[in-house]
């Protein structure tokens, strides 16, 4: 599944799924843009452990929900290796856990717009240079909350993630006759900084009882998929979003 000489732009990439994903692209060969937006620190660290490895990979600060941003994210990877040839949208959060009784428009604004928005964003940044080359690659990172609704509080967020798995879709349909594949993963209860701060202990206890494989999953797993769908292995395949649960969710 080599990527060798690859460019990867990955949003959200300084921890977690997108920091896993970054390191595992790089291992394949690809060279690899790491966005961050507030963790410099973990960006770099990033940046660091895949060059200490012997591949290249470069961090870039951005407010994806930002237009402006983005575009100058995607200048500076073009700068770095001229061009992008694989777009991992991976950047997302649930920011609180709010229920309906204290969910204000101002939040549900957030988080449509980090975890909606921003992959239009980022797509409408990318694909032309993709389409010109008839060759090209973009990747959504959803979540297991857009099939089921998601855990207490996270309504909003469920929403834009199912809103990104239809919109997956409708991009693959689209961005096909241009050389674009369009695909995604929806992680389901992953062992990632996002727990550790949404998730209470008892919480998280219940959501791992319902996992049939027994345990929660980890950045690197869902990583894997994400390197299976970014390579040739997955040439034929477009509009599908993998299930990456250890079973919690089966269609």
């Amino acid at each position: 599944m080599t990527l060798e000489g690859q460019v990867v732009l990955i949003t959200g990439a300084s921890s977690g799924i997108g920091r896993a994903t970054a390191e595992a692209l790089a291992r394949q060969g690809a060279r690899v843009g790491v966005n961050f937006h507030k963790n410099q620190k973990g960006a770099k660290e990033v940046v660091e452990t895949i060059r200490r490895a012997g591949s290249e990979a470069h961090a870039i600060r951005a407010d994806v929900t930002r237009h402006d941003d983005v575009h100058a994210m995607v200048e500076a990877v073009r700068r770095h290796w001229g061009r992008i040839d694989v777009l991992v949208n991976n950047a997302g959060d649930l920011l609180a856990r709010r229920t309906l009784a204290d969910m204000t428009e101002e939040y549900w604004d957030q988080i449509m717009a980090l975890n909606l928005k921003s992959i239009f964003v980022c797509v409408q940044a990318v694909w032309e240079e993709m389409a010109a080359r008839k060759s090209g690659c973009i990747i959504n990172v959803s979540s297991i909350a857009g099939r089921n609704g998601g855990g207490p509080g996270a309504a909003a967020y469920a929403a834009a993630k199912g809103g990104m798995l239809t919109y997956t879709k409708a991009l693959a349909k689209e961005l096909a006759p241009h050389g674009i594949r369009v695909n995604g993963v929806a992680p389901g209860v992953i062992m990632t900084p996002y727990h550790e701060r949404y998730s209470s202990p008892d919480l998280l206890q219940k959501f791992v009882a319902s996992i049939p494989i027994g345990r929660a999953g980890t950045a690197e797993e869902v990583a894997e998929v994400i390197v299976f769908l970014a390579s040739p292995a997955a040439r034929y395949i477009t509009g599908e979003t993998v299930e990456v649960n250890g079973g919690m969710l089966m269609d």
